[in-house]
């Protein structure tokens, strides 16, 4: 497993910074090329979107509304309260402004590769409830966009898909709610692991008509009730808002205040975490909401790829925002609170001060002891090398629960013990004031400003975020999974997506974190160069449906119009 690790963050450090810049560049250029359509065409969108323009008549497999909520599942989640924590706790505030321009850029994106995916969609009059009759995606963009010479890329994403299906969509949203209810009940990862896989198997083996109806009912609630809480936090402390929002403009250009991975002027670790997780966040780039766009009933592409650049909007300009200012203004995101140190696993780890920052420390480095007088490890005891908690160091230890009785031994790194001086007592968990990380901080900030409530709102959140978002990704992987290997593999697919989702509840946090970032770079890559190459093609298509519906037109009109050009211009092939 080491080893693997090892090779996963290698990977992960070549990836980062290609991924970065070809994220943004090809956002700014296609903005520009686009003329500012996330901006020009916002209202269109939300027309499309609320069904004013929906034809009955049309292919497809669910309605505009269906596949928005569809593809809102898959992002508003986990990144929005677990992936916002983590973007604060090691970039500090100033990636959050870095998470917003990921988004703005991000809505034409979006809007670029949903477009596409309706352009070159598959539509098969054979299909069934369980198979679907649409198939999309970016690996039918970039087969039939570019030609057959493309098509070993088409299933090189196609593959990547799958894995990031299994981890990212998958296995990272088990993994946080089984952490969340193991470190607010003390429930086994594997209790928590079997209950969502089993309500996860239920709705993704009825096909893409049981995902569209059990999103369109469960992403605009939960988002929703989500949204209120928030909104009610900040209304109580509403004296913190523009100091938060303050922090977040001044530390994105001149980061100091990160706690665990940020010192003063690291400013590519603050960008590189804001556009990580607004990337996880809102999946602009990933060639993943386009095939959920795909679904809809439409023959005009860009009518689809308007209702896309919503997406991103919604997911991080507003969700991920309230989440953040909330953990501001709650200022939990700097400050200990009193944690059960679990030494023989949890969220520990060890780090060593580099430079004004703290680093891991490879396994091989980790002394064999820590030692501890009197509640407070001993300087210089361990080569600097400091026991941690969310990678920031611990500095009081205390056997007891209420932190009055300070320890006084030595803890075992590698028998996950601490043995105290003198009896020799072992103790598996020991408490100290530590840092939250993760969806954990965040429902500590909902419980500073609402009590109980608060807390138990986000876990609420957390079981149906990360249970809405699996249900889309499983048929993002299922469409893949069809591309390359055929209508047989999807069940058998399917049966494994439910397998890996327990997996991922029991897995440690920091490898699916770390395993979902780099399926997500692999993916992603080949996609935006895709999109790059087919940008023209997106541009036609834009100009050609704007001049066609104007601004203003009715929905009579709308559907005159549209009728007209189907045959002229369709949005997809028959199989």
């Amino acid at each position: 497993m080491e080893v693997f690790v090892s090779v996963q963050q290698f990977i992960d450090n070549i990836l980062a910074y290609p991924l970065l810049i070809m994220l943004v560049g090809t956002g700014i250029f296609l903005t520009i090329r686009l003329g500012f359509i996330q901006f020009r065409q916002f209202g269109h969108g939300i027309k499309v979107a609320t069904g004013k323009y929906d034809d009955p008549e049309d292919a497809g497999d669910v309605s505009h509304f269906q596949a928005l909520t569809t593809a809102l599942s898959a992002t508003v989640g986990i990144g929005n309260i677990a992936g916002v924590a983590l973007a604060i706790h090691w970039g500090g505030p100033g990636a959050i402004f870095w998470m917003w321009i990921t988004a703005l850029l991000g809505m034409c994106t979006k809007y670029t590769e949903v477009t596409l995916a309706q352009r070159y969609r598959v539509v098969d009059k054979s299909g069934s409830k369980l198979v679907g009759t649409i198939s999309g995606g970016p690996m039918y963009y970039i087969e039939y966009g570019l030609g057959k010479a493309f098509k070993p890329l088409a299933m090189l994403v196609a593959g990547a898909m799958i894995l990031v299906a299994f981890m990212t969509g998958n296995a990272i949203q088990a993994n946080t709610v089984s952490d969340l209810m193991n470190s607010e009940f003390g429930i086994s990862t594997w209790i928590t692991g079997s209950l969502t896989a089993a309500v996860v198997a239920l709705v993704i083996l009825g096909g893409i008509s049981r995902i569209g109806r059990v999103t369109g009912i469960l992403a605009p609630v939960m988002g929703l009730l989500y949204v209120l809480g928030g909104v009610v936090i900040l209304a109580i402390n509403y004296d913190g808002v523009f100091p938060a929002l303050a922090s977040i403009f001044t530390e994105a250009f001149n980061p100091t205040a990160g706690v665990a991975g940020t010192g003063i002027g690291i400013l590519i670790q603050t960008i590189l975490w804001g556009v990580r997780r607004g990337l996880f966040s809102n999946e602009a780039g990933q060639g993943s909401a386009p095939i959920a766009h795909s679904a809809a009933k439409t023959q005009e592409p860009v009518s689809e790829g308007a209702v896309a650049l919503l997406e991103p909007f919604i997911d991080t300009i507003v969700i991920c925002t309230i989440t953040a200012l909330v953990v501001l203004t709650t200022g939990v995101w700097n400050s200990t609170t009193e944690t059960a140190l679990t030494l023989g696993e949890g969220d520990l780890s060890y780090v060593e001060e580099v430079g004004g920052r703290n680093q891991p420390v490879a396994s091989e480095d980790i002394p064999v002891e820590i030692m501890i007088d009197q509640g407070v490890p001993i300087p210089g005891a361990s080569d600097g090398i400091m026991f941690a908690w969310h990678e920031v160091p611990v500095e009081a230890f205390f056997i007891d629960q209420e932190q009055t009785i300070p320890f006084t031994g030595l803890i075992d790194t590698q028998a996950g013990v601490a043995i105290a001086e003198g009896d020799g007592t072992e103790y598996s968990t020991l408490y100290g004031p530590a840092v939250e990380n993760g969806a954990p901080m965040t429902a500590l900030a909902f419980q500073e400003g609402l009590g109980d409530i608060g807390k138990y709102l986000v876990i609420l959140c957390v079981f149906l975020f990360a249970i809405s978002t699996a249900i889309s990704w499983s048929y993002y992987g299922d469409r893949c999974s069809m591309y390359l290997f055929g209508k047989s593999s999807i069940l058998p697919y399917k049966l494994v997506f439910v397998v890996m989702h327990f997996v991922g509840a029991v897995a440690g946090l920091n490898t699916i974190w770390g395993i979902g970032d780099t399926a997500i770079a692999l993916l992603t890559i080949p996609n935006v160069v895709a999109l790059l190459l087919l940008s023209g093609i997106a541009k036609k298509l834009t100009d050609d449906y704007f001049n066609a519906f104007k601004p203003g037109i009715s929905r009579e009109e709308y559907l005159t119009v549209a009728r007209t050009r189907v045959n002229k211009h369709e949005s997809g092939s028959e199989i």
